[in-house]
Protein backbone atom coordinates (compact mmCIF):
# COMPACT_ATOMS: atom_id res chain seq x y z
CA UNK A 1 0.00 0.00 0.00
CA UNK A 2 1.41 3.43 -0.92
CA UNK A 3 2.38 5.56 2.06
CA UNK A 4 -0.09 8.38 1.34
CA UNK A 5 -2.88 5.84 0.94
CA UNK A 6 -1.88 4.24 4.23
CA UNK A 7 -1.98 7.64 5.91
CA UNK A 8 -5.51 8.26 4.62
CA UNK A 9 -6.56 4.77 5.69
CA UNK A 10 -5.24 5.42 9.19
CA UNK A 11 -7.04 8.76 9.34
CA UNK A 12 -10.32 7.07 8.37
CA UNK A 13 -9.76 4.26 10.87
CA UNK A 14 -9.02 6.68 13.70
CA UNK A 15 -12.05 8.79 12.76
CA UNK A 16 -14.30 5.72 12.82
CA UNK A 17 -12.78 4.64 16.12
CA UNK A 18 -13.55 8.05 17.56
CA UNK A 19 -17.08 8.31 16.13
CA UNK A 20 -18.05 4.89 17.47
CA UNK A 21 -17.67 6.09 21.05
CA UNK A 22 -20.81 6.55 23.11
CA UNK A 23 -21.57 10.22 23.77
CA UNK A 24 -20.32 13.39 22.14
CA UNK A 25 -17.60 14.05 24.72
CA UNK A 26 -16.30 10.51 24.28
CA UNK A 27 -16.21 10.94 20.50
CA UNK A 28 -13.62 13.67 21.00
CA UNK A 29 -11.54 11.68 23.44
CA UNK A 30 -8.74 10.35 21.24
CA UNK A 31 -5.39 10.64 23.01
CA UNK A 32 -3.83 14.07 22.63
CA UNK A 33 -0.36 13.84 24.19
CA UNK A 34 0.78 16.90 26.05
CA UNK A 35 4.41 15.74 25.99
CA UNK A 36 6.22 13.62 23.40
CA UNK A 37 9.69 12.19 23.98
CA UNK A 38 11.32 10.49 20.97
CA UNK A 39 14.46 8.41 21.57
CA UNK A 40 16.59 7.47 18.56
CA UNK A 41 19.40 4.97 18.95
CA UNK A 42 21.36 5.89 15.83
CA UNK A 43 22.50 2.67 14.17
CA UNK A 44 20.67 0.55 16.76
CA UNK A 45 19.34 -2.81 15.62
CA UNK A 46 17.82 -5.73 17.48
CA UNK A 47 21.22 -7.29 18.13
CA UNK A 48 22.63 -4.07 19.59
CA UNK A 49 19.97 -4.10 22.29
CA UNK A 50 20.41 -7.83 22.85
CA UNK A 51 24.20 -7.54 23.21
CA UNK A 52 23.92 -4.82 25.86
CA UNK A 53 21.25 -6.79 27.73
CA UNK A 54 23.40 -9.89 27.80
CA UNK A 55 26.48 -8.02 29.03
CA UNK A 56 24.74 -5.93 31.67
CA UNK A 57 21.97 -8.28 32.80
CA UNK A 58 22.80 -11.74 31.45
CA UNK A 59 19.35 -12.01 29.85
CA UNK A 60 17.20 -10.65 27.03
CA UNK A 61 14.26 -8.25 27.37
CA UNK A 62 15.80 -6.46 30.34
CA UNK A 63 14.74 -2.92 29.36
CA UNK A 64 11.58 -1.16 30.45
CA UNK A 65 10.71 -0.51 26.81
CA UNK A 66 10.82 -4.26 26.04
CA UNK A 67 8.05 -5.13 28.49
CA UNK A 68 4.52 -6.19 27.56
CA UNK A 69 2.89 -2.88 28.49
CA UNK A 70 4.75 -1.21 25.60
CA UNK A 71 3.73 -1.29 21.96
CA UNK A 72 6.36 -3.37 20.18
CA UNK A 73 6.69 -3.39 16.39
CA UNK A 74 9.37 -3.45 13.73
CA UNK A 75 10.07 -0.47 11.48
CA UNK A 76 11.34 -0.02 7.93
CA UNK A 77 13.91 2.74 7.47
CA UNK A 78 14.68 2.98 3.74
CA UNK A 79 14.72 6.42 2.13
CA UNK A 80 12.95 7.34 -1.11
CA UNK A 81 16.11 8.23 -3.00
CA UNK A 82 19.51 6.69 -2.37
CA UNK A 83 21.53 9.24 -4.32
CA UNK A 84 21.32 12.15 -6.73
CA UNK A 85 24.42 12.66 -8.85
CA UNK A 86 25.05 14.37 -12.19
CA UNK A 87 21.34 14.58 -12.84
CA UNK A 88 20.77 10.89 -12.16
CA UNK A 89 18.34 9.93 -9.40
CA UNK A 90 18.71 6.48 -7.86
CA UNK A 91 15.48 5.47 -6.14
CA UNK A 92 15.34 3.02 -3.26
CA UNK A 93 14.06 -0.49 -3.78
CA UNK A 94 12.27 -0.39 -0.44
CA UNK A 95 12.29 -3.38 1.90
CA UNK A 96 11.62 -6.95 0.74
CA UNK A 97 11.00 -9.28 3.73
CA UNK A 98 11.79 -12.48 1.82
CA UNK A 99 15.07 -11.15 0.43
CA UNK A 100 16.08 -9.78 3.84
CA UNK A 101 15.99 -13.25 5.40
CA UNK A 102 17.31 -15.25 2.46
CA UNK A 103 20.03 -13.10 0.88
CA UNK A 104 22.67 -11.49 3.12
CA UNK A 105 23.88 -9.33 0.22
CA UNK A 106 20.45 -7.71 0.05
CA UNK A 107 20.74 -6.25 3.56
CA UNK A 108 23.60 -3.90 2.62
CA UNK A 109 21.78 -2.38 -0.36
CA UNK A 110 19.49 0.66 -0.54
CA UNK A 111 20.01 1.73 3.05
CA UNK A 112 19.14 5.13 4.40
CA UNK A 113 21.50 7.62 5.96
CA UNK A 114 20.80 9.49 9.19
CA UNK A 115 19.72 12.68 7.44
CA UNK A 116 16.96 11.02 5.45
CA UNK A 117 16.08 8.79 8.41
CA UNK A 118 15.68 11.68 10.83
CA UNK A 119 13.77 13.71 8.28
CA UNK A 120 11.28 10.89 7.71
CA UNK A 121 10.69 10.43 11.45
CA UNK A 122 10.42 14.17 12.01
CA UNK A 123 8.29 15.21 9.02
CA UNK A 124 6.33 12.14 7.91
CA UNK A 125 7.95 12.22 4.46
CA UNK A 126 10.62 9.87 3.14
CA UNK A 127 13.28 11.77 1.22
CA UNK A 128 16.76 11.52 -0.29
CA UNK A 129 19.97 10.55 1.51
CA UNK A 130 21.87 13.54 2.96
CA UNK A 131 18.71 15.62 3.22
CA UNK A 132 17.94 17.62 6.33
CA UNK A 133 14.26 18.54 6.26
CA UNK A 134 14.12 18.85 2.46
CA UNK A 135 11.75 16.78 0.32
CA UNK A 136 12.51 14.75 -2.77
CA UNK A 137 11.41 17.62 -5.01
CA UNK A 138 13.33 20.27 -3.08
CA UNK A 139 10.35 21.33 -0.97
CA UNK A 140 10.78 22.47 2.63
CA UNK A 141 9.13 19.91 4.91
CA UNK A 142 7.37 20.61 8.21
CA UNK A 143 8.95 19.22 11.37
CA UNK A 144 6.96 17.80 14.30
CA UNK A 145 8.84 20.30 16.45
CA UNK A 146 7.35 23.17 14.44
CA UNK A 147 3.85 21.81 15.03
CA UNK A 148 4.65 21.55 18.74
CA UNK A 149 5.92 25.14 18.85
CA UNK A 150 2.77 26.38 17.09
CA UNK A 151 0.76 24.70 19.85
CA UNK A 152 2.67 26.65 22.48
CA UNK A 153 4.93 23.79 23.54
CA UNK A 154 8.65 23.93 24.29
CA UNK A 155 10.92 22.02 21.91
CA UNK A 156 14.45 20.67 22.04
CA UNK A 157 17.00 18.12 20.87
CA UNK A 158 19.75 16.28 22.76
CA UNK A 159 22.57 14.19 21.27
CA UNK A 160 25.85 12.69 22.41
CA UNK A 161 27.34 13.61 19.03
CA UNK A 162 27.67 17.12 17.51
CA UNK A 163 24.35 18.97 17.64
CA UNK A 164 24.73 20.01 13.98
CA UNK A 165 24.95 16.36 12.90
CA UNK A 166 22.23 14.71 10.85
CA UNK A 167 19.83 13.41 13.49
CA UNK A 168 19.48 16.43 15.80
CA UNK A 169 19.54 18.76 12.81
CA UNK A 170 16.98 16.56 11.08
CA UNK A 171 14.37 17.48 13.69
CA UNK A 172 14.78 21.25 13.41
CA UNK A 173 16.67 22.41 10.34
CA UNK A 174 16.47 22.48 6.56
CA UNK A 175 19.48 21.87 4.32
CA UNK A 176 20.07 19.80 1.21
CA UNK A 177 23.36 18.43 2.53
CA UNK A 178 23.87 17.15 6.05
CA UNK A 179 27.61 17.97 5.86
CA UNK A 180 27.03 21.72 5.72
CA UNK A 181 27.69 21.93 9.45
CA UNK A 182 28.35 25.67 9.73
CA UNK A 183 25.24 26.50 7.70
CA UNK A 184 23.16 24.08 9.74
CA UNK A 185 24.43 25.53 13.03
CA UNK A 186 23.47 29.05 11.97
CA UNK A 187 20.05 27.77 10.93
CA UNK A 188 19.54 26.03 14.27
CA UNK A 189 20.51 29.09 16.28
CA UNK A 190 18.96 31.86 14.18
CA UNK A 191 16.11 30.36 12.15
CA UNK A 192 14.44 27.96 14.59
CA UNK A 193 12.50 28.62 17.76
CA UNK A 194 14.08 25.75 19.66
CA UNK A 195 14.20 26.23 23.41
CA UNK A 196 17.04 23.79 23.98
CA UNK A 197 19.81 22.30 21.84
CA UNK A 198 22.44 20.02 23.40
CA UNK A 199 25.22 18.16 21.64
CA UNK A 200 28.98 17.82 21.34
CA UNK A 201 31.41 19.48 18.93
CA UNK A 202 33.28 21.72 21.38
CA UNK A 203 36.43 22.87 19.51
CA UNK A 204 38.27 23.68 22.72
CA UNK A 205 38.67 20.02 23.66
CA UNK A 206 39.68 16.74 22.03
CA UNK A 207 37.96 13.35 22.17
CA UNK A 208 39.56 12.62 25.55
CA UNK A 209 38.06 15.79 27.09
CA UNK A 210 41.51 17.39 27.17
CA UNK A 211 42.08 21.03 26.33
CA UNK A 212 42.93 21.23 22.66
CA UNK A 213 42.38 23.40 19.62
CA UNK A 214 40.01 21.73 17.18
CA UNK A 215 37.91 22.53 14.14
CA UNK A 216 34.92 24.74 15.09
CA UNK A 217 32.84 23.59 12.11
CA UNK A 218 30.27 21.81 14.30
CA UNK A 219 29.53 25.01 16.26
CA UNK A 220 29.19 27.42 13.33
CA UNK A 221 32.79 28.45 12.75
CA UNK A 222 35.38 30.34 14.84
CA UNK A 223 33.74 33.76 14.91
CA UNK A 224 30.30 32.54 15.94
CA UNK A 225 31.75 30.25 18.60
CA UNK A 226 33.87 33.06 20.02
CA UNK A 227 30.79 35.25 20.42
CA UNK A 228 28.71 32.43 21.89
CA UNK A 229 31.35 31.76 24.54
CA UNK A 230 31.07 35.35 25.77
CA UNK A 231 27.57 34.47 27.04
CA UNK A 232 26.44 38.11 26.85
CA UNK A 233 22.80 37.39 25.96
CA UNK A 234 23.35 38.64 22.43
CA UNK A 235 20.35 38.90 20.18
CA UNK A 236 22.41 39.82 17.09
CA UNK A 237 25.67 38.34 15.79
CA UNK A 238 27.64 40.00 12.99
CA UNK A 239 29.86 37.50 11.22
CA UNK A 240 31.75 38.30 8.01
CA UNK A 241 29.63 41.42 7.44
CA UNK A 242 26.40 39.45 7.77
CA UNK A 243 24.09 39.94 10.73
CA UNK A 244 22.19 37.05 12.31
CA UNK A 245 19.40 37.61 14.83
CA UNK A 246 17.86 35.17 17.27
CA UNK A 247 14.14 34.40 17.14
CA UNK A 248 11.34 34.96 19.60
CA UNK A 249 11.04 31.42 20.96
CA UNK A 250 8.52 32.09 23.73
CA UNK A 251 5.94 34.11 21.80
CA UNK A 252 6.21 37.22 23.96
CA UNK A 253 7.28 39.44 21.06
CA UNK A 254 10.90 39.68 22.19
CA UNK A 255 13.96 37.88 20.78
CA UNK A 256 15.28 35.18 23.10
CA UNK A 257 19.08 34.89 23.37
CA UNK A 258 20.99 31.66 23.82
CA UNK A 259 22.71 30.76 27.09
CA UNK A 260 25.75 28.53 26.56
CA UNK A 261 26.42 25.63 28.95
CA UNK A 262 29.78 23.87 28.90
CA UNK A 263 30.71 22.64 32.36
CA UNK A 264 29.58 19.38 33.93
CA UNK A 265 28.09 21.30 36.85
CA UNK A 266 25.97 23.42 34.53
CA UNK A 267 24.45 20.33 32.94
CA UNK A 268 23.62 18.85 36.33
CA UNK A 269 21.94 22.12 37.33
CA UNK A 270 19.39 21.70 34.53
CA UNK A 271 17.69 19.02 36.61
CA UNK A 272 18.14 20.60 40.01
CA UNK A 273 17.74 24.29 39.21
CA UNK A 274 16.74 24.89 35.57
CA UNK A 275 17.63 28.41 34.35
CA UNK A 276 15.30 30.58 32.31
CA UNK A 277 15.91 31.42 28.67
CA UNK A 278 17.11 29.25 25.78
CA UNK A 279 19.81 26.66 26.35
CA UNK A 280 22.68 25.75 24.04
CA UNK A 281 24.61 22.95 25.72
CA UNK A 282 28.03 21.96 24.35
CA UNK A 283 29.98 19.73 26.78
CA UNK A 284 33.76 20.00 26.98
CA UNK A 285 34.37 17.21 24.45
CA UNK A 286 34.80 17.19 20.70
CA UNK A 287 33.15 14.44 18.65
CA UNK A 288 31.33 12.12 21.06
CA UNK A 289 31.02 11.90 24.83
CA UNK A 290 32.85 8.57 25.12
CA UNK A 291 33.06 6.36 22.04
CA UNK A 292 35.94 8.22 20.34
CA UNK A 293 38.22 8.32 23.40
CA UNK A 294 41.59 6.60 23.06
CA UNK A 295 41.60 2.81 23.25
CA UNK A 296 43.91 1.18 25.79
CA UNK A 297 46.11 -1.74 24.76
CA UNK A 298 44.15 -4.21 26.91
CA UNK A 299 40.65 -3.07 25.99
CA UNK A 300 38.42 -6.08 25.47
CA UNK A 301 35.37 -5.56 27.65
CA UNK A 302 33.22 -2.43 27.92
CA UNK A 303 34.68 0.10 30.36
CA UNK A 304 38.15 -1.52 30.22
CA UNK A 305 39.41 1.91 29.22
CA UNK A 306 38.44 4.53 31.83
CA UNK A 307 35.63 6.81 30.72
CA UNK A 308 36.17 10.49 30.04
CA UNK A 309 35.49 12.39 33.25
CA UNK A 310 33.97 15.75 34.07
CA UNK A 311 31.49 15.57 31.22
CA UNK A 312 27.83 14.54 31.43
CA UNK A 313 26.41 11.25 30.28
CA UNK A 314 23.58 11.09 27.77
CA UNK A 315 21.35 10.08 30.67
CA UNK A 316 22.30 13.21 32.65
CA UNK A 317 21.77 15.47 29.63
CA UNK A 318 18.39 13.85 28.97
CA UNK A 319 17.29 14.31 32.58
CA UNK A 320 18.27 17.97 32.55
CA UNK A 321 16.64 18.64 29.20
CA UNK A 322 13.33 17.05 30.17
CA UNK A 323 13.32 18.93 33.47
CA UNK A 324 14.03 22.20 31.67
CA UNK A 325 11.41 21.79 28.92
CA UNK A 326 8.73 20.49 31.28
CA UNK A 327 8.50 23.92 32.91
CA UNK A 328 6.09 24.85 30.09
CA UNK A 329 2.50 24.21 31.22
CA UNK A 330 1.55 23.53 27.58
CA UNK A 331 3.97 20.60 27.39
CA UNK A 332 6.99 19.84 25.24
CA UNK A 333 8.49 17.84 22.38
CA UNK A 334 12.04 16.49 22.58
CA UNK A 335 14.22 14.17 20.52
CA UNK A 336 17.06 12.44 22.40
CA UNK A 337 19.67 10.66 20.30
CA UNK A 338 22.18 7.99 21.24
CA UNK A 339 24.21 8.94 18.19
CA UNK A 340 27.45 7.27 19.21
CA UNK A 341 25.92 3.79 18.87
CA UNK A 342 26.33 4.44 15.16
CA UNK A 343 29.91 5.71 15.47
CA UNK A 344 30.99 2.61 17.38
CA UNK A 345 29.13 0.37 14.94
CA UNK A 346 30.93 1.91 11.95
CA UNK A 347 34.15 0.95 13.74
CA UNK A 348 32.80 -2.54 14.53
CA UNK A 349 33.86 -1.96 18.14
CA UNK A 350 31.83 -4.36 20.27
CA UNK A 351 32.91 -3.00 23.66
CA UNK A 352 32.13 0.61 22.74
CA UNK A 353 28.80 -0.32 21.17
CA UNK A 354 27.69 -1.95 24.42
CA UNK A 355 28.81 1.11 26.41
CA UNK A 356 26.81 3.41 24.15
CA UNK A 357 23.75 1.17 24.16
CA UNK A 358 23.77 1.05 27.96
CA UNK A 359 23.93 4.87 28.22
CA UNK A 360 21.05 5.09 25.75
CA UNK A 361 19.03 2.55 27.75
CA UNK A 362 19.71 4.50 30.95
CA UNK A 363 18.41 7.64 29.25
CA UNK A 364 15.15 5.93 28.38
CA UNK A 365 14.85 4.62 31.93
CA UNK A 366 15.33 8.17 33.24
CA UNK A 367 12.51 9.43 31.01
CA UNK A 368 10.22 6.62 32.17
CA UNK A 369 11.01 7.54 35.77
CA UNK A 370 10.20 11.20 35.02
CA UNK A 371 6.82 10.25 33.52
CA UNK A 372 5.86 8.13 36.49
CA UNK A 373 7.04 10.69 39.04
CA UNK A 374 6.14 14.05 37.50
CA UNK A 375 3.69 13.27 34.67
CA UNK A 376 1.59 10.23 33.69
CA UNK A 377 1.07 7.93 30.72
CA UNK A 378 -2.24 9.59 29.84
CA UNK A 379 -0.49 12.84 28.92
CA UNK A 380 2.99 11.73 27.82
CA UNK A 381 4.04 9.55 24.87
CA UNK A 382 7.51 7.97 24.73
CA UNK A 383 8.82 6.46 21.50
CA UNK A 384 12.04 4.41 21.33
CA UNK A 385 13.40 3.47 17.94
CA UNK A 386 16.32 3.75 15.49
CA UNK A 387 16.99 5.57 12.24
CA UNK A 388 18.73 2.50 10.75
CA UNK A 389 20.86 -0.48 11.73
CA UNK A 390 24.64 -0.13 11.38
CA UNK A 391 27.33 -2.79 11.15
CA UNK A 392 25.14 -5.75 10.16
CA UNK A 393 25.60 -7.13 13.67
CA UNK A 394 24.76 -10.84 14.07
CA UNK A 395 25.69 -13.87 16.08
CA UNK A 396 28.83 -15.87 15.20
CA UNK A 397 26.91 -18.52 13.23
CA UNK A 398 25.93 -16.07 10.46
CA UNK A 399 25.76 -16.67 7.50
CA UNK A 400 25.36 -20.41 8.06
CA UNK A 401 22.40 -19.43 10.23
CA UNK A 402 21.36 -16.31 8.40
CA UNK A 403 20.97 -13.19 10.56
CA UNK A 404 21.43 -15.21 13.74
CA UNK A 405 21.17 -13.36 17.08
CA UNK A 406 24.21 -12.57 19.22
CA UNK A 407 24.98 -15.30 21.76
CA UNK A 408 24.73 -14.87 25.52
CA UNK A 409 27.92 -15.64 27.46
CA UNK A 410 26.60 -14.47 30.81
CA UNK A 411 26.47 -11.21 32.72
CA UNK A 412 29.73 -9.27 32.58
CA UNK A 413 31.06 -11.22 29.62
CA UNK A 414 31.23 -10.01 26.06
CA UNK A 415 28.50 -11.77 24.03
CA UNK A 416 29.57 -13.74 20.99
CA UNK A 417 28.88 -11.29 18.19
CA UNK A 418 29.93 -10.84 14.58
CA UNK A 419 30.20 -7.68 12.50
CA UNK A 420 29.46 -8.22 8.83
CA UNK A 421 29.67 -4.67 7.46
CA UNK A 422 31.08 -1.27 8.37
CA UNK A 423 28.14 0.88 7.34
CA UNK A 424 24.35 1.05 7.44
CA UNK A 425 21.99 -1.75 6.47
CA UNK A 426 18.41 -1.96 5.26
CA UNK A 427 17.21 -4.24 8.07
CA UNK A 428 14.06 -3.58 10.00
CA UNK A 429 14.77 -1.90 13.32
CA UNK A 430 12.89 -2.14 16.63
CA UNK A 431 10.10 0.28 17.51
CA UNK A 432 8.59 0.70 20.97
CA UNK A 433 6.03 3.16 22.32
CA UNK A 434 4.10 3.75 25.50
CA UNK A 435 1.67 6.42 26.61
CA UNK A 436 -0.92 8.67 25.06
CA UNK A 437 -1.84 7.31 21.62
CA UNK A 438 0.79 4.54 21.50
CA UNK A 439 -1.70 1.77 20.63
CA UNK A 440 -2.74 3.63 17.47
CA UNK A 441 0.59 2.72 15.87
CA UNK A 442 -0.90 -0.76 15.36
CA UNK A 443 -3.19 0.78 12.72
CA UNK A 444 -0.16 1.68 10.61
CA UNK A 445 1.47 -1.75 10.96
CA UNK A 446 -0.15 -3.27 7.88
CA UNK A 447 2.99 -4.87 6.42
CA UNK A 448 4.43 -8.12 7.73
CA UNK A 449 7.91 -9.59 8.05
CA UNK A 450 8.20 -13.40 8.47
CA UNK A 451 10.50 -13.00 11.50
CA UNK A 452 9.84 -9.57 12.98
CA UNK A 453 6.10 -9.59 12.37
CA UNK A 454 4.03 -6.44 11.68
CA UNK A 455 6.05 -3.36 10.83
CA UNK A 456 5.51 0.35 10.25
CA UNK A 457 7.39 2.85 8.11
CA UNK A 458 9.65 5.46 9.76
CA UNK A 459 7.58 8.24 8.16
CA UNK A 460 4.46 7.01 9.97
CA UNK A 461 5.71 8.20 13.36
CA UNK A 462 5.19 11.85 12.45
CA UNK A 463 2.00 11.04 10.55
CA UNK A 464 0.33 9.66 13.68
CA UNK A 465 1.59 12.53 15.82
CA UNK A 466 0.11 14.98 13.31
CA UNK A 467 -3.24 13.20 13.58
CA UNK A 468 -3.22 13.23 17.38
CA UNK A 469 -2.26 16.90 17.56
CA UNK A 470 -4.67 17.91 14.80
CA UNK A 471 -7.73 17.38 17.02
Amino acid sequence: MKLKHKFLFALIAITIFSSCSGNKSERNSLPKPKNIIVFIGDGMGYNHILAANYFEHGMANAQAYEQQDWVSLAMATYSSVISISNGDTVFSGGYNPREAWENPAYIIKDYTDSGAGATAISTGEKTFNNSIGIGVWGDTLVHISSIAKNKGKSIGVVANVPFSHATPAGFLAHNSNRSNYEEITKYLLFETKADLIIGTGNPGYNCNAEVSEGDPKFVGGPKLWEKLMENQSRIEFTINDKTYAVKDATGNGKPDPWHLLQSYEEFLSLSKNPPSGRILGVPKIYSTLQSERDISDDEILPYSTPLNTNIPTLEEMAKGAISFLSQNENGFFIMIEGGAIDWASHSNNSARVIEEQIDFNNSVAAAVEWVEKYSNWDETLIIVTSDHECGYLTGPSHPEVLNSPVKNNGKGNLPSMKWNYDSHTNQLVPFYAKGAGAELFYIFADENDPIRGPFIQNSEIAQLIYLLWKQ
